[in-house]
């Protein structure tokens, strides 16, 4: 069995560790825990390790967030991979920070990049892991704030959060995508920003 594990970001040092790019941040977190390193290849970099008799194969996009289904698309086909054995990882404004939540389907809630997968593909119906980067910005500002970079006291508490996610995903491929949001979303649930408070937040009002 293979499977396609998409983590949604934008290429270059510019965007390297900012809040849109939490889906190239948990990739890259999985395949450091698997010894395994990138390669750039057509649309995107990918490596692909073995896991209980699994083949997960990771992409990070290289067609920037906004034209993410290309690079899908293409690999779902190049690799023959069924879209229910796809999984995206992608952030979330709407979610508290740290917060973590699994779904079967749905609409992209204004995220470029699903919004794209969506219309390549012809469909919402694709398992996606959403990962909440807490909304501390003013009215007018929400681009500078995904693409803000993240503080060191938000690194160190995304550790855990971001190990969670490396979890979630083996268990998608070994358990199947039901047992895996009974098992995980409860536990990835935070329902406020705090504890931890964003020096985003700070000195605005």
């Amino acid at each position: 069995m293979k499977y396609l594990i998409v983590g949604l970001g934008n290429i270059g040092d510019g965007y390297t560790d900012t809040r849109h790019n939490i889906g190239f941040t948990v990739l890259d977190a999985l395949a450091k825990a698997s010894n395994i390193s990138f390669t750039d290849r057509r649309y995107g970099s990918v490596c692909s390790f073995k896991y209980k008799r699994r083949v997960f194969l990771l992409l990070k996009p290289s067609t920037f967030m906004n034209l993410s289904g290309n690079a899908v698309r293409y690999w779902l086909n190049k690799e023959k991979i069924p879209i229910e054995n796809m999984l995206v990882i992608v952030d979330d404004l709407a979610l508290p920070l740290g917060s973590i939540r699994m779904r079967p389907k749905g609409s992209d809630g204004g995220h470029n990049g699903l919004a794209h997968i969506s219309a390549i593909l012809s469909t919402n119906e694709f398992a996606r892991i959403r990962i909440g980067i807490g909304n501390g910005f003013n009215k007018g500002t929400q681009v500078e704030y995904v693409l803000e970079l993240w503080s060191d006291e938000e690194k160190e508490f995304l550790k855990e959060r971001i190990s969670v996610v490396t979890d979630m995903i083996k268990s998608f491929g070994t358990a199947g995508l039901e047992l895996t949001m009974t098992t995980y979303n409860k536990a990835g649930r935070i329902d406020t920003d705090e504890p931890l408070s964003s020096p985003s937040k700070e000195g605005k009002s």
